[in-house]
């Protein structure tokens, strides 16, 4: 791994629950120190709305909204706006969607975030999804580059286009960041504890290995939000992620 790596976030929780009393309930509990990071994703949000994120907030907690906005760039700009005013520390577009799309998103989040009077949240860019393998790549999308020339190839065109940084597998952490500068963030998905089920993940890492390739911040659900006890399973995470020296 080339270069200290600036910044560590505490584990990212993604709470993929079906009910608001469920995830209610993974807010109460999950107020320790270090405190993670709520991944508020499309399910809750849809059922919700903002009501959901100011219930996380209420809490104290930092916010990863990921709702992975692709569409034409005006629209995205104008949704972007929108969620610059709620408050939020993270939030997501799909880097496929092209440069143009990426800068109206990182335009409309400013923005609005400014018109709130709050810090812009970090737009972080979908380069390609845990559950994509070189199969899926080729024979669904056509693409005809590998899985991490990609990666890579969305990197730069989000740094480029003012995203603060990707979500990617961490198995594709050091390749990207050959292509982009220091402080370009690497936020890493497809979390898994040595003895968890891969489930729907196709390319995941331990969060020791997360950390050896140098992740600035891990995403896990299922192994903490389905364990018996969410808190122990966050600590251990935690630990394994963060008190590592650099």
């Amino acid at each position: 791994m080339g270069g200290k790596i600036l910044k560590r976030y505490s584990p990212m929780v993604a709470i993929d629950v079906a009910t608001k009393n469920e995830a209610l309930d993974l807010f109460d509990r999950l107020t320790v120190e270090p405190r993670p990071i709520l991944k508020i994703g499309m399910e809750l949000y849809y059922h919700f709305g903002p009501e959901i994120i100011k219930e996380a907030q209420r809490r104290g907690f930092k916010i990863f909204l990921d709702l992975k906005l692709h569409d034409i760039p005006n629209t995205v700009k104008r949704a972007m706006f929108v969620l610059g005013q709620l408050g939020v520390d993270f939030t997501t577009i799909h880097a496929a969607g092209g440069s143009e799309m990426v800068a109206a998103g990182a335009t409309g989040l400013k923005e609005g975030a400014q018109a709130a009077g709050l810090p812009a949240p970090k737009l972080l860019a979908i380069t390609q999804l845990t559950s994509i393998d070189e199969q899926i790549l080729h024979d669904e999308q056509h693409v005809d580059l590998s899985l991490v020339e990609s990666v890579q190839s969305y990197a730069q065109l989000a740094e480029k286009a003012g995203a603060n940084g990707v979500v990617c597998s961490a198995h594709e952490v050091q390749a990207i960041r050959q292509v982009t500068g220091p402080d370009f963030l690497c936020v890493t998905p497809g979390i898994r504890p040595w003895n968890f089920a891969k489930g729907d993940q196709k390319r995941v890492v331990t969060p020791h290995q997360a950390h050896d390739l140098g992740s600035n911040a891990i995403v896990v659900g299922r192994p903490i939000t389905q364990s018996a006890d969410p808190v122990k399973a966050y600590q251990e995470i935690e630990e394994e992620f963060l008190t590592e020296e650099d």
